[in-house]
């Protein structure tokens, strides 16, 4: 058999040293010591300690990798250290936060192999059997350990079973017993089972700690890394240690051989675009300049980067141009590059806060397009083009303010041709009235909105109430229908109120009697229940009568002659002529003037809450009173 010329001895052989540990797991903290960025936690432990204080039973809450199973374990190391005593040194066989060196449990409860300290993780163990196991455990003492320590993670997996069955348990465990509970969703725990807890909140590693952290863990691995790198990753985490470790880990492995990680390397490897290019992507559109805008969003798009991830940056960008302008201390922020500070500045200072708040919106609203979007460029591209255009739109109060001081075209052509000015309604100025205009189809909705709004009617002569103490009826005296239509809405009879104004055409009014036509598919039994509650309401008999000759116009068909009439006389004004020139199908809806709005808001509560009272919709049939 012919040799297959292999040389064995130089085959180079695998390491024989200890197996690799992530970086999340080799620089785990071991004690309170080593925890960072939670100082309230861990005074109120020690000082809870120092006086002997020692709760029962613990609930951890906070987003992912801010160290809650973490500390449950530094927590159950404390409740068992012991420490035999060495030379001048004293035994330590009493909880405590300080534990300078390991104790004879210290190890294996970090290793989660110490068989007093039992862990059980309630995502995989969410019934009534786990928890009973645990009661049942709970009454024996522990076997090696001074406590016997149960730490659930995600504890809010647990079925409702599960957690009435640890209820009482929890609330008097024997005394070598203690619970840690770990969550990242504490509303889904029960409130029984929160207050039978000490509740602490983790919370989120600050950019400056974590950034500081992770500089520290580079110098003891040997790996040179830059500022601006390590900012961004501080920054991807969003405040959780163990995401930023498992990101510098990435980044070591990204690098290769290379004995140096740049921020391009690390914005390459996680996908996201570089963070001067996105302040040029932002500086495009602030100018308008949508080519640029568009090559810069291709160019990042060929190079690896996600359009949704551009987006984002560029919105949380916007949002940093915002914090800067309001809070000028936001430039300190240790996860902001230098470039950013700089050129953030500049922004903020030129920059108003209309234009930011509307490239927020329109960022916001095209995020959600993207993700919806079967070609997310073609969408990121679309949202780029509308900020564009709309980045040099003028505000509402700018475009105002142009309109009111622009020459009006119809205006100069009435005046060449020598022909009258339109009428104007009675008003001071356009400014006096409230205006409500849409762009649409004029004909899609009716030009006035009264019938969607209740209006105080004008009558000629008030309505006279003489109210007593006691019987007979008080004295009240109506001279018109608009008097009828007040006492009405006085007593809250919202039905007739309504059908006095829609369908009643007024023929003779005196006191005491009342001739009117009804409107098609009006009640006939309007004539009735008005005569009673013209009665009840003001003590004396009235007459009502029905009659087939035509009566006047309804009140509701004279306020919209009024409106209609004021209508023509806010079109006449220069302001609204300019913007319904300068916007093509837009629409007058609604006329209002100041001293109207307070008025229609009062009346619309006093009908509404009359409503909410007698049960009454919005749809009134009046057969069922009548």
């Amino acid at each position: 058999m012919p040799s297959l010329g292999l040389d064995l001895g130089s085959v180079p052989q695998k390491a024989t040293g200890a197996p690799y540990r992530v970086l999340a797991r080799k620089y785990r903290p071991a004690n309170f010591d080593d925890l960072i960025g939670q100082e309230a936690m861990v005074r109120t432990l020690g000082n809870a300690f120092e006086l002997g204080r020692i709760h029962q039973a613990y609930i951890l809450t906070g987003v992912r990798g801010v160290g809650k199973t973490t500390t449950a374990r530094i927590l159950a190391r404390a409740f068992n250290y012991e420490l035999p005593a060495r030379g001048d040194q004293p035994a330590i066989n009493k909880p405590t936060i300080h534990m300078p060196e390991m104790g004879v449990h210290c190890q294996a409860i970090i290793e989660s192999r110490h068989v007093d300290v039992i862990e059980m993780d309630a995502a995989s163990h969410t019934g009534i059997d786990d928890i009973r196991e645990i009661i049942e455990s709970a009454r024996y003492r522990p076997v090696m350990a001074r406590t016997k320590v149960f730490i659930i993670d995600e504890v809010h997996m647990l079925s409702k079973a599960a957690f009435n069955g640890l209820l009482k348990t929890l609330e008097e465990p024997p005394e070598h017993v203690r619970f840690l509970f770990a969550t990242t969703e504490i509303e889904r725990v029960p409130v029984t089972v929160r207050s039978r807890c000490q509740r602490f909140d983790l919370r989120r590693i600050e950019s400056d700690v974590l950034i500081a952290h992770l500089s520290g863990i580079c110098d003891k691995e040997g790996v040179k890394i830059d500022a601006d790198a390590l900012a961004l990753i501080a920054r991807a985490s969003e405040g959780s240690v163990r995401d930023s470790l498992s990101i510098l880990d990435q980044a070591i492995a990204h690098g290769g051989t290379s004995d140096h990680i740049s921020l391009e390397g690390v914005a390459l490897m996680l996908g996201l675009a570089d963070r001067s290019r996105i302040i040029d992507l932002f500086e495009s559109i602030m100018r308008g300049d949508v080519r640029s805008a568009l090559d810069a969003l291709k160019e990042q798009y060929d190079l690896g980067a996600d359009p949704a991830l551009v987006l984002t940056d560029l919105a949380e960008f916007v949002h940093f141009v915002t914090r800067l302008k309001l809070i000028p201390d936001t430039k300190f922020d240790a996860a902001v590059t230098q470039q950013e500070r700089q050129r953030g500045a500049q922004f903020a200072q030129n920059l108003t806060m209309p234009v930011l708040t509307r490239t927020w919106q329109l960022l916001v609203k095209g995020l959600a397009e993207i993700k919806d979007s079967p070609r997310p460029l073609a969408a990121a591209d679309m949202v780029l083009v509308r900020l564009a255009y709309a980045a040099d739109l003028p505000t509402p109060d700018d475009l105002l303010r142009r309109l009111s001081n622009a020459p009006n075209k119809s205006s100069a052509g009435d005046s060449g041709n020598g022909a009258a000015p339109a009428p104007r309604a009675p008003m001071a100025s356009a400014s006096s009235a409230t205006m409500m205009m849409s762009s649409g189809q004029a004909a899609a909705r009716p030009v006035l909105a009264s019938s969607q709004t209740a209006v105080q009617l004008q009558h000629a002569a008030p309505v006279v109430v003489q109210a007593e103490a006691k019987d007979p009826q008080p004295s009240v005296h109506l001279h018109s229908l608009e008097d009828v239509v007040k006492l009405a809405q006085v007593h809250r009879d919202i039905q007739l109120k309504m059908a006095l104004e829609r369908d009643v055409h007024l023929i003779r009014f005196e006191e005491g009697s009342i001739e009117f036509s009804l409107a098609s598919g009006a009640s006939p039994q309007l004539a009735a229940t008005l005569m009673r509650r013209l009665q009840e309401w003001t003590g004396l008999r009235w007459i009502v009568a029905i009659s087939n000759a035509p009566g006047g116009p309804s009140l509701k068909q004279m306020q919209d002659a009024k409106e209609a009439e004021r209508l023509v006389g806010v079109r006449a004004e220069p302001l609204v002529r300019n913007v319904l020139e300068r916007f093509p199908g837009a629409e007058i809806i609604a006329v209002r003037m100041p001293e109207q709005v307070s008025a229609i808001a009062e009346s619309n509560a006093v009908n509404k809450a009359s409503n909410d009272e007698i049960g009454y919709s919005d749809e009134i049939d009046l057969d069922d009173d009548l």
